[in-house]
C-alpha cells in the first residue's frame, strides 16, 4: 500500500462504472486488474431506486465462495481513503456484505460478497 490511509477494494461489478465512481466518491478511481479465486458470479436483483439509478441496471452481480480454487471472478483493484470506503458501504445494498479477501496478485482487499 502506498500509505496508510490508503485501502484496497476490489470491485467486479458497478463499483467499475465511471459514473458510479463519481456518484459514490467524487472521482474516477485509477485501477488494476486481479481477481478472486474461489468465488463465482450471479446476478442479483436490485430494488433500491438510488442504487438503480446510480448505476443505471437493475441486475448487478454478486459474488459467493465456490469452493474450488479453478473458480475465478475477475475485476478491478483500486486504491480508495476511508472516506471513500464508507461511502461504498452506502452504495452496497443490504443484499452484500464487506469481507477482506486474498486477491490472485496476493494482496488481500475489501470486497463485497453475498450476504
Amino acid at each position: 500500500m502506498s500509505g496508510t490511509d490508503t485501502i484496497l477494494l476490489f470491485s467486479y461489478g458497478t463499483l467499475q462504472q465511471e459514473d458510479v465512481q463519481v456518484a459514490s466518491f467524487g472521482r474516477r478511481l485509477a485501477g488494476a486488474a486481479d481477481a478472486m479465486p474461489g468465488y463465482r458470479q450471479d446476478m442479483l436483483e436490485i430494488t433500491d431506486p438510488e442504487v438503480i439509478r446510480t448505476s443505471g441496471k437493475r441486475f448487478h452481480p454478486v459474488v459467493t465462495e465456490s469452493g474450488n480454487p479453478a473458480d475465478e471472478v475477475p475485476g478491478t483493484l483500486f486504491e480508495i481513503t476511508p472516506a471513500e470506503l464508507a461511502a461504498a458501504d452506502a452504495y452496497e445494498v443490504s443484499d452484500y456484505k464487506r469481507v477482506s479477501v486474498r486477491l490472485k496478485s496476493g494482496v488481500d482487499a475489501w470486497v463485497y460478497v453475498k450476504a
